[in-house]
């Protein structure tokens, strides 16, 4: 099958715009096919990789990343530890804000159920309260 941009787009949620910066970048894997017009011709595959490459941009991997990711694709066989290492090394990053988020929802959601309480109770307005002043 053959997709012109604005079928892309609005099959992998981007904008034309993002497609259009992303051939530019060096994102695909191979060059965008035109048509007779010189309108932009995507088949199946580059939708697959349209989707693959959101998802990682998505889960926080910068553009450059992709972009060698991309690269190493293109360079076909051969360099496939090359590939795993980037994408271990980015596993490892969303692992590590995923540990951090994790504790952050921990505190949050403490707080959440201290809050619901006190205002349960009717003892919210203490809550991080000022003390009175001395008068020392």
């Amino acid at each position: 099958m053959a997709y012109g941009i604005g079928e892309v787009a609005a099959r992998t949620g981007l904008s034309v715009h993002a497609l259009r910066f992303w051939e530019r970048e060096g994102v695909f894997v191979g060059p965008i096919v035109r048509d007779g017009g010189g309108r932009r011709v995507f088949s199946d595959d580059d939708i697959g990789w349209v989707e693959l490459c959101a998802r990682l941009r998505e889960a926080g991997m910068p553009l450059e990343a992709i972009r060698a990711y991309a690269d190493l694709v293109r360079q076909g066989p051969g360099n496939e530890p090359d590939r795993l290492a980037l994408l271990r090394a980015h596993q490892e990053r969303i692992e590590a804000r995923m540990a951090a988020l994790s504790v952050g929802l921990s505190m949050i959601s403490y707080k959440v159920r201290i809050y619901e309480k006190r205002l349960a109770e009717g003892t919210a307005a203490t809550l991080w309260a000022t003390p009175p002043a001395s008068n020392d």
